[in-house]
């Protein structure tokens, strides 16, 4: 587009912004909330389908139309109107809430291609919040299907982080479509007879007047419950579950299965060469944590990045040359202008909150991470680098690496001056990443999180990392953390 065309675009765009403002010869008054917004039917009718058709059957009171809405809010309005009138839609500035808010609003004025705008931003630059509010992200994309990318987000992290839906309170509350989208997925990281238990729960929260004892259930009871899951039993996986679970958790349950597929289970577990007519879907595919692919600096030619930006309230630039230097086992510290490294802040407590549960959500499957915690009493700062992912576990599992390490920042603010920096690198490499959904960060035997993410606790064992990062071993209550993701540049 030519510079002329662009200015002629934004001469038009301001014309109608000044009518917006100036509310020349309106004949419409939309009501939000409190506040009322007088607008132009010629505009309204020619930009949204809900406004044309509340248009074309208003009744008119001295020639102005009165319309109210009821499910919008004032500042997703605001922002909405400004778009309708002149096709600008700057967000970089707004709340993710209220971007929400807007992309919910736009959805019900009819702006299809909005919608698909805002769902496209608030995934590209507004991730982490809406992993922080993942429950009502989730439950708002399956109520319209306008929102398939939201939807395919929400999925993409449920696969890998389960327990975030199957273990909430309002589980049997979740759309149907967003229990088969679930079950669709070869990536769902749970066992089949979890998953079959899981199914089982919300097809008897779903389907009245079933008896609490299930020998009391009459056969028009297991009728229901197979009517109500009759999408979902399609999706088991019941040829990929032991014998034992066949018998303990399936059988009970037989007669919501079609006669023919329960004789085929049955046949395949006594002789597992037969062949059967029921189809064999295969078995949910394990996501491995892997080891992020990591490009050596040469100690000569270090990156150059003089505009490092510093996400961090706790720790100085000085201090992350010391963490990336650490991370590339680099001979000598970096100069603070050749930080070869961006980090990505994925979580700050006194934003995000100091819950576990917070924590997996916000900083699960990002490969490379540093921990930072600054100690509440002596303000010491010590942290962890984890070059693999942190994993909601339903126990605590071990993750295998030598290059993870834990350290000391050197501060001056500190009752417990520390002149330099301490590094402590793993020796016990097959238990150097601790991750359970019960617990926080945990680095060996050494350095973690407690059940709560406020209360951590330092213990020096030779065994597991090198050297000691402070004078005594004990519990710690901490004032703040910080995680981020570190990023080539």
């Amino acid at each position: 587009m030519s510079q002329l065309s662009t200015k002629l675009l934004e001469r038009f765009s301001n014309d109608f912004a000044q009518l917006l403002e100036t509310e020349y010869d309106y004949n419409v008054v939309v009501k939000v909330g409190n506040q009322t917004f007088k607008l132009h039917s010629l505009v309204l009718y020619q930009r949204s389908s809900f406004f044309r058709k509340e248009l074309s059957t208003a009744i008119k009171k001295n020639n102005i139309i009165e319309i109210t809405l009821t499910q919008t809010t004032v500042e997703s309005f605001k922002i909405l109107i400004k778009y309708i009138y002149t096709g600008t839609i700057p967000l970089e500035e707004v709340e993710p809430s209220t971007i929400f808010d807007l992309l919910v609003s736009s959805n019900k004025l009819g702006f299809e291609g909005l919608v698909e705008y805002i769902q496209s931003y608030l995934i590209d630059n507004k991730a982490s919040w809406l992993r922080l509010k993942f429950t009502q992200v989730y439950s708002t994309s399956f109520q319209e299907n306008n929102f398939k990318p939201l939807q395919a987000f929400c999925t993409d992290i449920l696969v890998k982080h389960p327990s975030l839906i199957f273990n909430s309170d309002d589980f049997t509350s979740i759309q149907e479509n967003a229990l088969l989208t679930l079950l669709n997925r070869d990536d769902l990281q749970m066992e089949e007879s979890e998953i079959w238990d899981k199914v089982i729960q919300w097809g008897k929260a779903k389907t009245p007047d079933l008896p609490f004892d299930l020998k009391q259930w009459t056969e028009k009871n297991f009728l229901d419950l197979k009517t109500k899951l009759d999408k979902c039993i399609h999706l088991i996986r019941f040829f990929q579950m032991s014998g034992e679970d066949i018998l303990v958790k399936v059988e009970p349950y037989q007669q919501i299965l079609e006669s023919n597929l329960w004789n085929d289970i049955v046949t395949k577990n006594i002789a597992p060469n037969r062949s059967i007519s029921s189809i064999i879907l295969p078995a949910r595919k394990k996501i491995p944590a892997q080891l992020p692919a990591r490009k050596k600096i040469p100690d000569q030619l270090p990156v150059c990045n003089v505009h490092f930006i510093n996400p961090s309230s706790i720790i100085n630039n000085e201090h992350f040359a010391e963490i990336s230097s650490w991370i590339d086992r680099h001979s000598s510290i970096y100069d603070v202008t050749k930080i070869p490294y961006k980090f990505n802040l994925l979580i700050r407590g006194s934003r995000d909150g100091f819950t576990s549960e917070i924590f997996h959500r916000l900083c699960d499957y990002m490969p490379g991470t540093v921990v930072i915690i600054k100690v509440n009493g002596t303000n010491e700062i010590l942290g962890g680098y984890n070059p693999l992912v942190w994993a909601s576990n339903y126990e605590l599992k071990w993750s295998t690496t030598t290059d993870s390490f834990i350290f000391s920042l050197k501060t001056q603010n500190s009752t417990q001056f520390l002149p330099n920096s301490i590094l402590s690198r793993v020796i016990n490499a097959n238990r150097a990443i601790g991750c359970c959904s019960y617990y926080g960060p945990v680095f060996g035997d050494n350095f973690g999180m407690l059940a709560d993410i406020k209360q951590w606790y330092y213990v020096h064992k030779k065994a597991y990392f090198e050297k000691r990062l402070r004078s005594d071993d004990q519990n710690l209550v901490i004032d703040e953390i910080e995680v981020f993701q570190v990023l080539k540049n």
